[in-house]
């Protein structure tokens, strides 16, 4: 009984981790190598979009990855740019820095141009890979979107934006990619400005998709993960991820998803 018990967890464990397999790259643009990690699904989708995901505060982080990997187990293309190649010690990246805090004064610390140029390059990168179908979209959480937010003002060619927690630009004039909101209704600085996003791509002809997850906190992605996490923290995570795929796959077979849906 325990050998057949310990086998059939190996086999499981074993199934588990063939669902997706990561590998890093480096990307040279500008005269700079940034790295980033590439996650592949066991089984793509066909028609899938290939999924840029833009890291935290916290970098390229454990939970970072392990949320690419989920998407990738979702039959989707992950690329993760490390956006703190090259500022680490010694030229390092995420992985060279001694502390979190210091990872987050450093990420904070980066140049919006240089955040853009390093974007552009993984969109167009993402482009080449042989997974891509003809979309690339791109997804952020709390700096990253704020930060993707911004992209979209500049990239033309997305499918769409996935904004978790992020506040939008002054202009959104020049965005053409539909944006997709997810905010945490205790999170009083971001949902804020939502009013004024709001009006400013309503009056500029953008599609915004806002969604609030009631009594949810700032960064409910994250810790809705943790073994403490409240209920309102793990609800909002459960339905933003099934939403974020939902319309992931939608994407993928041209269709229209209505984030209440």
């Amino acid at each position: 009984m325990a050998i057949a018990l310990i086998a059939a967890t190996g086999i499981l464990l074993w199934r588990l981790q063939l669902r997706h397999h990561s590998e890093y790259a480096t990307i040279t643009h500008d005269g700079r190598a940034l790295r980033v990690l590439v996650v592949r699904a066991a089984k793509p989708q066909e028609d899938a979009p290939v999924v840029v995901m833009v890291h935290e505060v916290y970098g390229l982080s454990d939970w970072a990855r392990n949320m690419a990997g989920e998407l990738a187990d979702e039959g989707f293309t992950v690329v993760a740019p490390d956006l703190l190649s090259g500022h680490g010690p010694n030229g390092g990246g995420y992985g060279d820095f001694a502390s979190e805090s210091d990872v987050t004064r450093a990420v904070s610390d980066l140049d919006p141009d240089g955040v853009t140029a390093d974007l552009d390059a993984t969109v167009d990168y993402a482009r080449k890979l042989p997974e891509f179908k003809g979309k690339v979209v791109v997804v952020g959480f709390s700096w990253g979107g704020w930060r993707t937010f911004a992209f979209a003002t500049h990239r033309k060619d997305l499918s769409a934006a996935f904004v978790f927690y992020g506040t939008g630009p002054a202009d959104v004039t020049t965005i053409n990619a539909p944006v997709y909101g997810f905010y945490a209704g205790n999170d009083g600085d971001v949902d804020s400005t939502l009013p004024a996003t709001t009006d400013a791509m309503k009056a500029a002809g953008r599609v915004y998709k806002p969604v609030m997850y009631d009594g949810a906190d700032h960064g409910f992605m994250r810790l809705g993960d943790a073994r403490n996490a409240s209920e309102d923290n793990k609800r909002a995570r459960y339905l933003a991820f099934r939403l974020l795929v939902g319309v992931l796959n939608g994407i993928g077979r041209e269709e229209k998803i209505s984030p209440t849906s």
